[in-house]
């Protein structure tokens, strides 16, 4: 029963995750425990492999070896359907927002319930659903806006109604304050807090933004050379006396 339950607190885990490009070894054996209602900031320099672990994370690609469960799944045991039904779990946040230009900030949040209808099954208005994640993000006069009407801070927190309008159990954050300015990115920042609290929702944020990570966190992983080279909270790691974690926290 202990285990049952332990096995139920983590959403994901990852174990000696490895993936290489050719020549290049991006990840050498990387490992990742995620909470139950956690905020987990994974920080690593340009090319440390953030995006390739989050690619292997949700089926995009594959690794070369090692073990990746979420939500209690092994990915590479999923068949296709299986997979797109686990993804209707996981909100994601794009680096830049990954907004369609072509379509209205409604259609927009529309777009994921369209891809999955099972989830929605009797659902015959989706406008209440889309007026409530606007609502929780400040933004509900936008709903027949076009994205190029949108400001930067605007079009991310559009982002971030469609990442929850799935209601999901885990959020993914790339970056989630790149390219704002200071007072927006700190809107954002109270924003991803709210939702968590709100939906009780797990996240995993990779960030490079250190005020980011010392808001946010819960707790930290600094991947280097592939691997997660150390782990704790913003405070124990900014006590560290290794150059190569103190390197994280230079301003």
């Amino acid at each position: 029963m202990k285990e049952a339950m332990a096995s139920e607190e983590i959403v994901i885990k990852i174990e000696n995750l490895c993936k290489r490009f050719g020549n290049n070894e991006v990840l050498k054996g990387f490992n990742m425990v995620l909470k139950k209602g956690e905020n987990l900031v994974v920080m690593g320099k340009s090319g440390s492999g953030k995006s390739v672990m989050i690619k292997c994370l949700v089926g995009l690609i594959g690794p070369d070896s090692g073990i990746i469960e979420v939500l209690g799944k092994e990915i590479d045991q999923l068949d296709q359907m299986e997979l797109d039904e686990l993804r209707s779990d996981i909100g994601f946040l794009f680096q830049g927002s990954a907004l369609y230009d072509s379509m209205t900030v409604r259609e927009n949040l529309e777009f994921p319930m369209r891809r999955h209808r099972k989830k929605f099954e009797g659902t015959t208005d989706t406008l209440p659903l889309v007026r409530e994640a606007l609502e929780n993000v400040g933004l509900a006069h936008t709903m027949d806006l076009m994205p190029a009407e949108l400001s930067g801070g605007m079009k991310r927190r559009v982002a971030l109604a469609r990442a929850i309008i799935l209601k999901p159990k885990l959020i993914l954050y790339d970056e989630p304050t790149s390219g704002l300015d200071p007072i927006t990115a700190k809107e954002i920042i109270e924003l991803m807090r709210s939702i968590q609290k709100k939906y009780g929702t797990s996240a995993l944020i990779i960030t490079h933004d250190v005020d980011c990570a010392r808001v946010i966190s819960e707790r930290m992983i600094l991947l280097v050379e592939g691997v997660n080279y150390a782990e704790g909270t913003y405070e124990e790691l900014i006590r560290s006396q290794d150059p190569k974690v103190n390197a994280f926290f230079k301003k």
